[in-house]
């Protein structure tokens, strides 16, 4: 966009403009596989990179083009490159800077497939990943050493909730020539713009609040144009490329293209060969959710807080765990991040136990018991038992997630509906 607009005007018009032969105003939808070329030139230019346009929808696509360009707006980023899933944004903005031989340092509160992922998948692929408690910044640069390729946390931890100190992680990255990969899923452009703080990358799951309904999955890696990748750390930039023409990606493109090589390398070597694309469908999906994400967010939130202080006082739950009630462990560092609210999550404690945790889900009317949160519908789960199940019992604990952890995705129904439902599955329980 020409013009510098406010969060929630981008998030109705970001990336797009009505359709130049129909004049649609809405966002068509694109289903095609594949896109015809002017020429043989225009078709040797665009797979050089001479040239951008669209080849395939496994790299590009109109429908998710705006997608990319209106999140990347959001995020206050260059460029944003949308996949098939969360997890697969994960994966790709891990590969496409680290190969065998390579490390990464990366906070142990993960959601449960990233952990699995972090600890079994990247170690057989010779990624080896060094976990550290992050509530100490230290604890990363400990933890760095000549094959550290990049920093990794989540904005608030699912589900254990803590906050991370942003930029004092960013600060330990850049000082050592590396950049920080956060996932913001948990709070979203809306709530905290993360590499204004010094993040490098940032993924966002677009299944959980930007999509806000629950219709869909994917994910998406925003670069924010910032890191240099000429400083010699990351010879998958700064060597040639035998996945790409033998490519040096930090030094041969063109000038107006440098700022983004991170994202190119995801889109044309990742995307391109192994295929975790996403479908103009699902991208079309996702650009509704992201037209209310403003409005959706507030509410989330403020039910969110009314929750957490209501569980708070509740004689049947022994603990409570959400960033915005005064005596959170992180309600102080994430009051200095987070001015809007303090996220959708709340998780606590019941007395009793497990064997009370498993009465109250089982019981409980309103809330939905599935393995998602973001949703605009209140949602309900154990992770011990099903998201982080994987874990071990010792990683579950390292991680701060105990067996009796009820973990609730709080919904934009009325308040008072959301809070007599609790009453009822807590008399029960």
């Amino acid at each position: 966009m020409s013009q510098k607009y406010r969060f929630e005007t981008i998030a109705l018009h970001g990336g797009q403009a009505p359709d130049p032969s129909t004049t649609a105003r809405a966002v068509p939808v694109y289903r095609t596989a594949s896109f015809v070329f002017k020429n043989t030139q225009h078709a040797a230019d665009l797979f050089g990179l001479r040239a951008l346009g669209n080849i395939y929808t496994r790299l590009t696509n109109p429908t998710t083009e705006v997608l990319e360009q209106r999140v990347t707006e959001l995020e206050g980023g260059a460029a944003s490159v949308a996949v098939a899933s969360g997890t697969s944004a994960i994966f790709y903005s891990i590969i496409t800077l680290a190969q065998a031989g390579d490390e990464i340092v990366s906070a142990n509160n993960l959601y449960g497939g990233t952990y699995t992922q972090f600890d079994s998948i990247l170690p057989a692929l010779g990624i080896k990943v060094n976990f550290v408690d992050q509530k100490d910044p230290q604890n990363f640069a400990k933890a760095i050493t000549p094959k550290t390729k990049a920093l990794y946390i989540e904005t608030i931890g699912n589900p254990v909730l803590d906050f991370v100190d942003i930029k004092a992680i960013a600060d330990i990255a850049h000082a050592n020539g590396i950049p920080l990969i956060v996932d913001a899923t948990f709070t979203t452009p809306y709530l905290l713009r993360s590499i204004e703080y010094g993040a490098d990358i940032v993924i966002n799951s677009l299944t959980k609040w930007l999509g806000g309904h629950g219709t869909g999955i994917g994910g998406i890696i925003t670069d924010s144009g910032k890191f240099n990748w000429k400083g010699g750390k990351h010879p998958l930039f700064s060597e040639p490329d035998s996945n790409y023409h033998g490519l040096r990606w930090a030094i041969d493109l063109p000038e107006a293209l440098a700022p983004i090589a991170f994202a190119l390398r995801v889109r044309t070597v990742p995307l391109r060969n192994l295929g975790a694309a996403i479908s103009p469908d699902n991208s079309w999906q996702f650009l509704q959710g992201i037209e209310t994400l403003p409005l959706r967010l507030a509410r989330h939130v403020e039910n969110s807080q009314k929750v957490a202080e209501f569980l708070k006082k509740h004689p049947k739950v022994a603990w409570v765990r959400y960033p915005g009630l005064k005596g959170d462990p992180s309600h102080a560092l994430a009051s200095k991040y987070l001015s809007k609210g303090f996220g959708g999550v709340v998780v606590f404690g019941i007395k009793g136990g497990y064997e009370s945790a498993v009465k109250l889900i089982d019981g409980i009317t309103l809330f939905s018991h599935l393995a998602n949160v973001g949703d605009a519908k209140s949602l309900i789960l154990h992770p011990a038992s099903t998201s982080h199940s994987q874990l071990s019992p010792e990683q579950q604990a390292s991680s701060g997630l105990t067996p009796d952890l009820v973990r609730l995705s709080i919904g934009i129904e009325h308040i008072d509906d959301i809070l007599e439902a609790l009453e009822a599955g807590l008399s029960q329980a």
